[in-house]
């Protein structure tokens, strides 16, 4: 839906353009006729205790203290899986195949079509080139060698899921939609992607893209890209269903109740695609912890442990919160183990298909600090650096 560009005072023109738009005109009139918006802002499903916002104070000197910092970060060289144009040419054989392209960016190849969740190839999280939290490991395939893709969705605004580099880039293929939450679509107009690919949708909307529905779902989360935080713009979980094969991707989210029901309208599901990390205790109510994410992927799944694989995402990128580098993934593995559930914890670039093996090594372990003995020891592999940069900005992380 296109929206008609509001006057803009002068101050505005020093705006950076990775700042995006506020929603203005019939864009803003619809946010404002969503059951989820009320008092001017769009509201979450569950209240939230506590804001980043209000933590800053108490979170700084917990993220800059040097003993802590260093194990936020890899020890070495992540090693990023050597995937080719080769290999995603080739057809997933069981009609479903994911692909982590680190963070919360997963390629989904479901049923024929090519499905690109929250893609970030920059660099840097952040609306500048010169700051703010930078890449652990590299992009692992070049966004020219992704394929064709049907489609690109993204869960919310928030600098670490929406990167402008990376839209500009996609708004340059012919033919690719994008489906966004409601209010998402004033960033991509104002980044140069047409009205006529932009689909924006409220929870429990769906829009059909060749055999395939997406549907936007709740989530527990915020918005915002610049300095005034409107909240005008939505957050959203999305369920993807095929003919043949139904995924999740959570976005980032804290914990609710609401799984069970998006679980018992849309699921159950083949794959789940769910944020483990970013967690704090200054934010409880909007990242979860691995417990949460294993929990909200039982619930998806209607409490049975053997139905579809969880895949933790949202780790091992960007460092966006104090907990240790490797700690998503270690807890995603404890938590798996009493019910039983199957998960993956692919390599960056790794593809794999839900319905084969769970891909399961625990390839963090030979390149994470080691913190404690629960995490064993391990040589790094051969050939990689022992150093990492880990330049960051604690005001975009929060952002995350």
């Amino acid at each position: 839906m296109t929206g008609s560009r509001p006057f803009r005072p002068p101050l505005d023109a020093l705006r950076p353009a990775a700042f995006g738009v506020d929603p203005a005109g019939e864009r803003m009139a619809r946010i404002r006729r969503s059951p989820h918006f009320a008092d001017g802002v769009f509201v979450n499903p569950e209240g939230t205790r506590r804001t980043p916002s209000g933590s800053m104070l108490k979170f700084l000197p917990t993220y800059f203290r040097k003993e802590e910092r260093a194990l936020r970060a890899p020890a070495h060289a992540v090693p990023v899986h050597p995937t080719t144009v080769a290999d995603l040419a080739v057809p997933p054989a069981s009609g479903l195949r994911l692909t982590w392209m680190g963070h919360s960016s997963v390629l989904a190849e479901i049923d024929g079509h090519r499905v690109l969740f929250d893609p970030v190839w920059s660099e840097r999280c952040s609306p500048f080139s010169f700051a703010g939290p930078r890449r652990l490991h590299p992009v692992p395939v070049p966004l020219a060698e992704t394929g064709p893709l049907d489609a690109v969705v993204i869960s919310h605004d928030h600098y670490d899921h929406l990167d402008m580099p990376t839209v500009r880039t996609l708004a340059r293929r012919t033919g690719v939609a994008f489906v966004v939450p409601l209010g998402v679509g004033a960033h991509l107009e104002h980044w140069g992607v047409p009205a006529d690919r932009i689909t924006e949708l409220d929870w429990h909307e769906s829009t059909r893209i060749g055999e395939l529905t997406l549907t936007a779902t709740p989530a527990r989360h915020f918005c915002g890209r610049a300095l005034r935080n409107t909240q005008h713009t939505l957050w959203a979980s999305w369920v993807v269903a095929g003919p043949e094969h139904r995924i999740f991707h959570s976005g980032d989210t804290g914990y609710f109740p609401g799984f069970t029901a998006i679980g018992e309208r849309y699921g159950p599901f083949d794959a789940t695609m769910v944020q483990v990390g970013a967690y704090s205790e200054f934010w409880p109510d909007i990242h979860m912890t691995p417990e949460e994410g294993m929990r909200a992927h039982l619930d998806l799944q209607g409490g049975d442990a053997a139905r579809g694989v969880m895949m933790p995402i949202h780790w091992g990128t960007f460092n966006l919160a104090p907990h240790p580098w490797a700690e998503p993934a270690e807890g995603t593995v404890a938590a798996a183990r009493e019910p039983g559930a199957r998960i993956a914890v692919p390599r960056p670039g790794q593809p794999f298909e839900p319905g084969a093996e769970p891909v399961l090594d625990p390839w963090w372990r030979a390149v994470a600090v080691r913190p404690t003995d629960a995490v064993p020891e391990a040589e790094a592999p051969a050939g990689t650096e022992t150093g990492t940069e880990t330049e960051t900005d604690a005001e975009v992380a929060l952002q995350a």
